[in-house]
């Protein structure tokens, strides 16, 4: 696992090559302010073999931050980012590597009949209970999650997972009450602190697509207070002294600013935004589609651009995402080292201030 000693010796060897406050503090540890995301692409060998070099560009050129998914690419993604580990050259103790559980996923490839797979590999095996299945597609019932997990280590050839969220929890309000997902979310709270006490992960979070940053009158809101306060309740339950609940995963970027400009969450001092309200909790934040999955990769906003120092319009919309209060790492989707590279290069200017930022929304 990710160690406070190795990401700071990962840290020593890298800084000289970055702007200020590129690496940041995750935990006892660092952690690069720009992460590589491995969501996008067909499940096939040619992907593979495309992401696995572009993911060891990454490690081995300042990025130590690797998010994954058991169900992106039919779990193709989390086996080449363990081959991609194993083989580059840096230490795993430097690597902070996070991966997701929720979302039913498929085995290699996408089967013919993707409603019968799930019926038969899924629910008809007993894994995933079938009043826990919403659109067919996704669960976070304990038993299931614990599943996910140990499949995920396998995966990923590890012993254990640095951070591990539950995806995309609002898929269940579809289906469920409010109030039923938050006893969900506490049940497989409770479930990944026992994970963590044996030491299979070590940190947990919830990771997002809406539920964080629309307003609480929407039907797919979820309230981050109360999140926390189920993860503080699944602790205490278990016999943790403390939450192993630490971070938030939620897209940010140039056009989608909702977790920065909406505020949602209930707090002593107001109603907050997501991202300012995760910072005083001390939840570390790590944002998603960063570059809108490759839609700001050619245009932003003009009166914003010229706000934002970098060479292309995707460092500028990178540098962006990561310049907002109380953002750890900025992910950013890359399947080949020239995309990693150009990644790369964005951290080498320093993010706009908090002034400078505020002033974007004014």
């Amino acid at each position: 696992m990710a160690t406070s000693t190795g990401t700071w010796s990962y840290r020593d060897r890298f800084h000289e090559s970055f702007g200020r406050t590129y690496f940041r503090r995750f935990g006892d540890g660092l952690v690069s302010s720009i992460g590589i995301g491995t969501y996008l692409g067909d499940p096939t060998d040619d992907v593979d073999e495309r992401y696995y070099e572009a993911i060891r560009t990454a490690l081995e050129g300042g990025i130590n931050v690797v998010d994954t998914s058991i169900n992106y690419r039919c779990q193709r993604s989390e086996r080449v980012v363990g081959d991609a580990l194993a083989d580059a050259d840096v230490d795993r103790e430097a690597v902070v590597v996070a991966t997701k559980g929720g979302f039913v996923p498929f085995d290699g490839d996408r089967p013919d009949d993707p409603g019968q797979y799930v019926l038969e590999e899924y629910v008809d095996s007993g894994l995933v209970p079938r009043d826990s299945l919403v659109g067919g597609q996704h669960s976070i019932h304990s038993d299931f999650l614990d599943h996910q997990l140990d499949r995920s280590l396998e995966n990923l050839g590890l012993d254990t997972i640095d951070l591990y969220y539950v995806h995309n929890p609002e898929t269940q309000l579809a289906e469920h009450s409010q109030s039923a997902v938050y006893d969900q979310l506490e049940a497989a709270f409770e479930r990944l602190e026992e994970r963590a006490a044996a030491g299979d992960i070590r940190r947990y979070g919830v990771a997002s697509w809406e539920c964080f940053r629309v307003p609480p009158d929407h039907e797919r809101y979820l309230s981050l207070s109360e999140v926390i306060s189920r993860a503080r309740s699944a602790a205490e339950t278990v016999g943790n002294t403390a939450t192993h609940l630490r971070a938030i995963q939620l897209p940010f970027n140039v056009v989608m600013a909702d977790a920065f400009s909406v505020e949602a969450h209930d707090s002593p001092d107001g109603r907050q935004s997501a991202l300012w309200f995760a910072k005083e909790a001390g939840l570390d934040v790590f944002t998603s589609a960063s570059i809108a999955q490759g839609e700001l990769a050619d245009s932003l906003p003009e009166d914003i651009a010229a706000r934002l120092d970098g060479d292309t319009t995707v460092q500028r919309a990178i540098n962006f995402a990561r310049s907002a209060p109380g953002v750890t790492c900025s992910l950013v989707g890359a399947s080949s080292p020239a995309h990693v590279e150009e990644n790369l290069a964005a951290g080498s200017y320093d993010p706009l201030g908090a002034d400078a930022f505020d002033a974007v929304f004014e």
